[in-house]
């Protein structure tokens, strides 16, 4: 019996065993580089199946198979394998300890550009014939794992744009091989290591762009074979060390935006070989060393935006190979030196808001090719330099806010490569003598506030590419509009206020792309055409103060994004359109003083405006002025008509609203959401959906159920132990690309005074916004806490970096549509973060007309867009007025325009306990003027957030 039942299970197992023999013997055959890379590849997350070709031949072979592999670099005989190169594959994943350990050979590693997540594997420090590492622009994220000097033979290491947090790694010091260290772009903090300045053959180090702090240490200095620095963009405290000018070989000095203060060391002049120098954007003071024109080899230097005094030096007339001179917003005083003009390299030149007086050189451009000129908000005089487009490449020229006389000079006529002039408020006078038929690239030109004569050009419409055109506050002007010049395809500004122009309004062209259309207190007569309708895209027109007559156009009403009409003090007759009333963009309609009779609409638009828009018209009426009475006598439009009529409409709105509520609830418990998936945006990790959506929660695994948040803002701790702030955003499925479009610019924002969006999960009905999650509370909750000047001013200037970021250097531009004190988060620094910027408009988004409604989205996002800005500077406005009276003051712009100004800066002063004489007063005067700009009715009254910046930064002047 025993024996049976032992046949059977003895021919079992011998048929097992020579099965696995014939499985595993193809395995045993396979060298162990190719097994490793196997092993290798199966920790890899590969989308784009990049290692396709990553698979075993059939036959065999005495060389290692994987030499033929992608991405894989053998010796001669392919018998070893000496290098592994996956970058820019869109690989991912986690890589483990020990999956490099039988690569002793490997001389080169490269896994740049891809998506890899999570610590470093310190296997790779086992690597010690290793010469090159790069590990850039991936997601490594925690602390730099110690070990690197295990790598003796190490000659670059690149570890640029990681999230690598805690300090540098002392220990990479001791490679003397070293030639190439960039730890750029992650989040290490603490100090520079003094050990680094111990490099025996180090050509370049960059640590810029992380958060180091301290000091940076002089033993740098001793860096002797260093060509190439750069450690900016972090927050250090106190000086440039001395010890730099010893760095006896460096070609590139790289240490803007660094919190640095105190004076420019003579000893960095000992610099003979300095090609590029940038210290941009910090605090330094003192005059720049006259030393500096002994570094023959300069090319570009960049002092811009720090608090130096004193004159340019007259040696910079010795820099013979300087292209870039930027010295702008400091405050540099003295005359520009005549030797600037002699600098035969000279093509970039910004002197921008200084204290710079007497005229430019006048032999500026004579000798050099100049493109980028910009010498705005200074007190400088005299004509425009003849000569300032000799080279044929000029640009930019930029001359506003100074006192320069004189007409244009004749040689700009020739310039044809001008694309940008800004010559406003100075004291030019003369013709507009410009030959615009030359400029086939010319978009932006702004004369206004000054003496100009002539009228306008009528060859302005030869300029195919103009975009904005202002020669507003020219009183003596003169002239007629031309047909042609409202006709330019490109225009979308035009501004010529207050210039004396008569003659009667020429009919409109196509004028597609006009958006601003500004004539106000002028002479012009005749009617407004009907042609205006042609004007699709116009979203402001003031007429204002001239002798326009007949009626108001209705193409003017039908406009679909027709914002601000100004037609006061003019002879318009007839009635004020009813198109006006189901206009949905309609702010302003201002038709004072004019002959118009008949009803003011009672749709509710014009509800909200306020009866001063209608005085003037004696024979109309409506609920803003007086009862209109109809032939028995009731009053047209009052609220005994219409009573009954509102009660019904309510009573429908809110079945409509209970029956969506209804039916959207059964939508999205019966309903999937569709499957789940993550973008991640520069510095966080690659998160899989299924790792955040199990972080809100306890579940095993995320589904296509809609997890339980608690509401629509939560915490959340992500496997790494990141935490972050969650928002949830709902979107229909028509709006999702243009969602995720304007998600996608938030994500890519990146400034000092902005919370970052790290990332965002989504399916087809809903995303979550994973942000910056910032410990120290915000503004609403410290408001009435009592602050010294000094701090309030930072808050207000680091709300205006923050908008101004947004506003002009992203593009499109990012509104943040909701600012306001709860929106102001503060760091472990307390430094103020804007936050939750973008989101309100995502919602508008989301609710706006479907696209089948809409012709255009795209330009239907553009233009709210911009209605969104201005709403932004108007709350920066109001903004301003809370944090200058702790809180008391709220939503009160009214206070701001209604008020008299020394009303309201007394009660400032005092809730500041400010003595009125003392300099703090000034400051905090000029910020109440700001406050006041920003809030005027007419948003096209208002200043931009660069302008608004400018101003409340311009304090620093008068300390």
């Amino acid at each position: 019996m025993g024996i049976k039942l032992f046949q059977p299970l003895y021919i079992t197992t011998t048929f097992l065993i020579f099965l696995s023999l014939i499985l595993v013997f193809p395995v045993l055959a396979v060298d162990p580089f190719t097994q490793g890379l196997l092993s290798l590849k199966t920790e890899i997350l590969d989308n784009s199946n990049s290692l396709k070709d990553w698979i075993l031949p059939s036959g065999s072979t005495d060389k290692i198979h994987a030499c033929s592999w992608s991405g894989v670099k053998c010796n001669e005989n392919s018998s070893l394998i000496i290098g592994l190169d996956l970058s820019v594959k869109n690989l991912g994943g986690v890589l483990s300890e020990n999956q490099f350990s039988v690569f002793s050979d490997l001389v080169e590693l490269n896994l740049s550009h891809n998506s890899f997540s999570e610590k470093l594997p310190v296997g790779i420090f086992k690597l010690r014939n290793l010469r090159s590492l790069d590990i850039s622009r991936n997601n490594f994220s925690g602390h730099f794992p110690s070990g690197i000097s295990n790598l003796d033979s190490l000659v670059i290491l690149d570890a640029f744009s990681n999230s690598f947090s805690g300090p540098l790694p002392k220990d990479a010091s001791e490679i003397e091989s070293l030639k190439v260290l960039n730890f750029a772009g992650s989040y290490f903090s603490g100090p520079i290591p003094s050990e680094y300045g111990s490099f025996k053959n180090l050509d370049f180090i960059h640590l810029a762009g992380n958060s180091l702090s301290g000091k940076i240490p002089p033993e740098l200095g001793m860096l002797k074979t260093v060509i190439h620095m750069e450690i900016g963009y972090n927050l250090y405290e106190g000086t440039i060390p001395w010890e730099l000018g010893n760095m006896s070989k460096l070609q590139y000095l790289d240490i803007a935006s660094a919190n640095l203060s105190g004076s420019i060391p003579k000893e960095l002049t000992n610099l003979t070989n300095l090609e590029s120098l940038f210290l941009f954007r910090n605090q330094l003071s003192g005059k720049i060393p006259w030393e500096f024109g002994k570094i023959i080899s300069l090319s570009s230097l960049d002092l811009s935006d720090n608090y130096l005094s004193g004159p340019i030096p007259e040696s910079f007339s010795e820099l013979k190979n300087l292209n870039l001179l930027s010295v702008m917003y400091n405050d540099l005083s003295g005359t520009v030196p005549e030797g600037i003009a002699k600098l035969p390299q000279l093509d970039t030149l910004l002197l921008w808001d200084n204290w710079f007086k007497g005229s430019l050189p006048k032999d500026l451009g004579k000798y050099s090719k100049l493109k980028y000129v910009d010498v705005s908000t200074n007190y400088l005089v005299g004509s425009i330099p003849p000569s300032i487009c000799s080279g044929g490449m000029l640009q930019r020229l930029i001359l506003f806010s100074n006192n320069f006389t004189g007409g244009l000079s004749p040689s700009l006529s020739n310039c044809s490569s001008l694309v940008r002039i800004r010559i406003e408020d100075n004291l030019f006078s003369g013709d507009i003598s410009l030959n615009f038929g030359k400029f086939p690239d010319l978009s932006y030109v702004d004369m206004s506030r000054n003496r100009f004569t002539g009228g306008i050009p009528t060859d302005i419409a030869l300029a195919s590419n103009l975009e904005y055109f202002n020669v507003s506050n020219n009183p003596n002007l003169g002239g007629v509009i031309s047909e042609k010049t409202l006709s330019l395809y490109a225009l979308q500004n035009f501004s010529a206020t207050n210039c004396s122009i008569s003659g009667d309004f020429p009919p409109f062209g196509p004028c597609k792309s006009l958006l601003v259309l500004e004539l106000s207190m002028n002479n012009v007569s005749g009617i407004l055409p009907q042609s205006i309708s042609n004007c699709q895209n116009l979203v402001s027109l003031d007429l204002a103060n001239n002798n326009l007559s007949g009626q108001i156009p209705v193409g003017l009403a039908s406009l679909p994004d027709i914002s601000v009409v100004d037609l006061s003090h003019n002879s318009f007759s007839g009635s004020i359109p009813a198109k006006f009333g189901s206009s949905s963009s309609l702010q302003l309609l201002n038709v004072s003083f004019n002959d118009l009779s008949g009803l003011i609409p009672f749709d509710k638009s014009f509800k909200v405006m306020d009866s001063s828009a209608f005085w003037g018209n004696p024979k109309l009426c409506g609920t803003q002025l007086r009862p209109c009475r109809g032939p028995n006598g009731l009053e047209l439009g009052s609220r005994k008509t219409q009573k009954l009529a509102w009660v019904l409409i309510t009573c429908g709105i809110i079945v409509l609203a209970i029956t969506a509520a209804f039916f959207g609830v059964f939508y999205f418990r019966r309903r999937g959401q569709g499957q789940w998936k993550m973008v991640s945006f520069s510095g966080f990790p690659r998160f899989t959906a299924n790792d955040v959506l199990r972080s809100f929660n306890s579940i095993e695994e995320a589904t296509d159920m809609v997890p339980p948040l608690a509401g629509s803002d939560c915490k959340a701790v992500l496997p790494t132990g990141i935490t972050v702030l969650v928002k949830k955003i709902e979107w229909r499925p028509e709006r999702m690309n243009a969602m995720m479009d304007l998600i996608s610019r938030m994500g890519n924002a990146r400034h000092k005074n902005l919370t970052r969006l790290l990332g965002f999960c989504y399916n087809k009905c809903m995303a979550y916004l994973l942000c910056d999650y910032l410990p120290n509370g915000n503004l609403a909750e410290r408001i009435r806490t009592k602050r010294d000047w000094a701090t309030k001013h930072k808050i207000i200037v680091a709300v205006a970096k923050g908008l101004c970021y947004l506003h002009h250097d992203c593009y499109p531009a990012i509104p943040h549509g909701d600012l306001k004190t709860n929106n102001i988060v503060f760091d472990e620094n307390m430094e103020p973060h804007l936050t939750e910027f973008g989101v309100k408009f995502l919602i508008q988004l989301n609710n706006g007309p479907s696209v089948a409604r809409v012709g255009n989205e795209a330009g239907e996002i553009e233009r709210a867009i911009q209605e969104e800005l201005y709403r932004d500077i108007y709350n920066f406005g109001e903004l301003i007025l809370e944090i200058l009276t702790n809180g008391k003051l709220s939503n009160a712009a009214t206070s701001i325009q209604n008020t008299s100004k020394e009303v309201l800066l007394r009660e400032v002063l005092d809730e500041n306990d400010v003595a009125p004489s003392s300099l703090v007063q000034e400051e905090i005067k000029l910020v109440l003027e700001v406050a006041s700009l920003c809030t005027r009715v007419r948003p096209s009254d208002r200043p931009s957030m660069e302008d608004a910046l400018k101003l409340v930064t311009g304090l620093k002047k008068q300390s």
